[in-house]
């Protein structure tokens, strides 16, 4: 005959036991609210410091992001002479956004331009109409160019050919581009210069030369000085 199995009595909880399930309950429901406390305040900073990112872009951006210079407004890429280009001058200036014409900076530097071994008169009123005056700018055709400008900073070459409209980049001048036996060459005071001419700053009483052509079609010699007393403004 099987024996029977007796089932013993459920075991009795005490009060002490009670107490500490109801303990680990409330503990339990503490852990959820700090978990759900801590994802709200992460998503709230995170919210926050998205926003104050996004303001700190919004007011520190530029108010507009100059044009890039194949782009520009009027601009000419012919062959010389080329003239002061003054029509679009002011679409230019609004999409260079460079600082306004003023005294606080004043400074000269003199261009010369030969192409195929004939100068190029660099005319009078680059960057000046009834409308516009721009901080770089010509008063004469002895290619000198005043930087009279609002703010102090460091204007470039490539800025002033982008005011005057004509195509200068680092292997074409107007509608001339290096190949075959034909290059874009730089000098200051009298010496080369590689990379762009471009980047060729505009210090004062820096004498600047721009040749197109053969080595055998440069200026003998380079020019690399000035009579910058004869400047007059």
């Amino acid at each position: 005959m099987a024996k029977k199995h007796r089932g013993g009595p459920a075991p009795t909880r005490t009060r002490a036991d009670k107490k500490e399930l109801a303990r680990q309950r409330r503990e339990e429901i503490r852990k959820r609210e700090r978990r759900a406390q801590f994802i709200r305040t992460f998503s709230t900073l995170a919210v926050i410091s998205g926003l104050v990112w996004l303001a700190v872009f919004w007011f520190t951006r530029p108010d507009d992001e100059p044009t890039a210079p194949d782009v520009l407004p009027g601009l000419l890429a012919t062959r010389p002479p080329w003239p002061a280009n003054t029509a679009l001058l002011g679409e230019r200036l609004d999409a260079l956004g460079l600082p306004p014409a003023g005294e606080t900076q004043h400074v000269h530097a003199n261009l010369r331009i030969f192409v195929r071994g004939q100068p190029v008169t660099v005319p009078v009123d680059i960057g000046l109409d009834a409308d516009a005056h721009a901080a770089l700018h010509t008063h004469e055709e002895d290619g000198t160019i005043h930087v009279e400008s609002a703010d102090v900073r460091d204007f470039t070459l490539g800025e002033f050919f982008d005011v005057w409209g004509v195509r200068l980049s680092d292997s074409c001048i107007g509608g001339d581009c290096t190949q075959g036996g034909e290059a874009l060459q730089a000098f200051v005071g009298g010496q080369e210069v590689t990379g762009d001419p471009r980047e060729i700053v505009l210090d004062d009483e820096t004498v600047i030369v721009l040749t197109f052509g053969t080595s055998e079609q440069l200026p003998d010699p380079i020019p690399s000085t000035f009579d910058f007393s004869t400047v007059a403004g």
